[in-house]
């Protein structure tokens, strides 16, 4: 086992000095937005358009996303229990042509239009899907289902959770159901990447009793065992979309508080809603485990919030992916400077700003996720914001890298991985998660 960890440490000394010198030429990191379709928050502009009309609003989309120097789509293909695609699993989105389970005017192919026209503006496209949701208008909404729906095929799948219904993720047949509809987009698209958002189990009420009883032997408390279910479909995702396309990035946006200091002595210094505890998303042993490529969290407060303060958690959440491979992008909540009135911290683009700034001086942080598209267009100046900052940070092919500077944050990673392998046995499988990001 030494032999083992003395041979580890010797790899990572070699592939980090022989990459130095690529590490400030490399392309910068992540920046993303998220473009949303519940709602029609984002994209369509309205339900039933033609699908000449479905085109241009996508090409001005991905127009203005280049332009603001970002480099990545997060496209909702599914924001409930349907699809942006023709598919044999979920019916077509209601988002689109206006009534569930309709196909669009010319049946015209949404995801892969956008695959295509983000790829044609050097942007890369991951497909984002909501795991559990059927309903998001309650009743109205269930009984337009069309019968080819997997939740009208089986009701026995289905727990209604005050006015709006889910599947219930402690049924292995659910699981599989989001991993057979997530392997059906990385087989028919070209997608860069699946993501996933903060929905899981909806609240602490939720009536999974029965379930508990018939699959939850092996734990004490319903709560460990409703995370190990989400553990364990996100390691099944983790598995099955990396055999299907190895290049594939998988990820996942929690909520912005794993857990809160106080309830627990691993958690943030914050006293907001947790994701631990509230909707069952384990982030943490995600992250320990290598079961995501990414993380996402979104810490949609300002800087200096008392209750979730954003350098804090920017702080946390950089100490947990330290000694891990997995990639951390900050999700930014730019919707809160589109709601914002004069005098809000958030109003204009300032808060905007010192996030960004803040994000720029971390070595721990690959980037950064915007909520949303729309939000980012309705701010006053925000759009030219991004653009002269992006631009600003881009380095000149013949710069002279400062060597001094890339070694010493280099060994600093060195540094957190060798006490990772003296400490954590599962570092020594020579897998996909193994090694940590240079």
């Amino acid at each position: 086992m030494l032999k083992q960890r003395i041979f580890s440490i010797v790899l990572v000394f070699t592939l980090i000095f022989s990459s130095a010198g690529a590490v400030q030429t490399a392309q910068d990191g992540m920046r993303g937005v998220w473009v949303s379709t519940i709602y029609n928050i984002d994209y369509p502009s309205a339900q039933g358009l033609s699908a000449d009309a479905l085109k241009s609003e996508a090409d001005a989309t991905l127009d203005n996303i280049a332009a603001m120097g970002l480099n990545t789509v997060f496209l909702q293909v599914r924001p409930s229990a349907d699809a942006l695609y023709p598919s044999e699993i979920f019916p077509w989105s209601r988002y689109i042509s206006g009534t569930v389970g309709q196909a669009p005017d010319g049946d015209f192919d949404v995801l892969a239009y956008w695959v295509e026209g983000a790829h044609s503006r050097g942007l890369q496209l991951h497909a984002w899907i909501n795991p559990y949701r059927i309903t998001k208008d309650g009743e109205s909404e269930w009984e337009s289902l069309p019968e080819n729906s997997p939740a009208k095929q089986h009701p026995e799948w289905v727990v209604k959770y005050e006015d709006n219904y889910y599947f219930n993720p402690g049924l292995p047949a659910v699981q599989q159901l989001v991993v057979d509809g997530a392997s059906e987009i990385v087989k028919n698209y070209d997608v860069d990447g699946i993501h996933l958002d903060d929905y899981f189990y909806p609240g602490t009420d939720f009536d999974d009793s029965s379930t508990y009883a018939r699959y939850g032997q092996d734990f004490s408390d319903i709560g460990d065992w409703r995370r190990d279910n989400v553990n364990t479909l996100i390691a099944t995702l983790d598995k099955t979309l990396h055999e299907i396309d190895p290049t594939l990035s998988f990820g996942v946006s929690p909520a912005g508080i794993w857990d809160n200091k106080t309830n627990n002595p691993k958690g943030s210094e914050t006293n907001g809603r947790s994701s631990y505890r509230e909707i069952y998303c384990d982030s943490v042993e995600w992250i320990r485990k290598g079961t995501v490529d990414y993380i996402c969290p979104q810490l949609y407060w300002s800087i200096g919030y008392e209750i979730a303060d954003f350098q804090v958690l920017v702080d946390w959440w950089q100490q947990i992916v330290s000694t891990s491979d997995v990639a951390l992008y900050i999700g930014i909540g730019a919707y809160r400077a589109a709601e914002a009135q004069p005098g809000d911290v958030w109003y204009g683009t300032d808060e905007l700003q010192r996030q960004l700034t803040l994000l720029d001086d971390s070595i721990d942080i690959q980037g950064e996720v915007f909520f949303s598209y729309s939000s980012l267009q309705n701010v006053d100046g925000c759009a030219a914001m991004l653009s002269e900052h992006y631009a600003s940070n881009e380095k000149t092919p013949d710069a002279t890298p400062d060597t001094s500077v890339q070694q010493s944050s280099l060994l600093e990673l060195v540094s957190r991985f060798i006490v990772s392998l003296f400490h954590n046995k599962e570092a020594f499988s020579f897998g996909r998660s193994s090694l940590p990001r240079i």
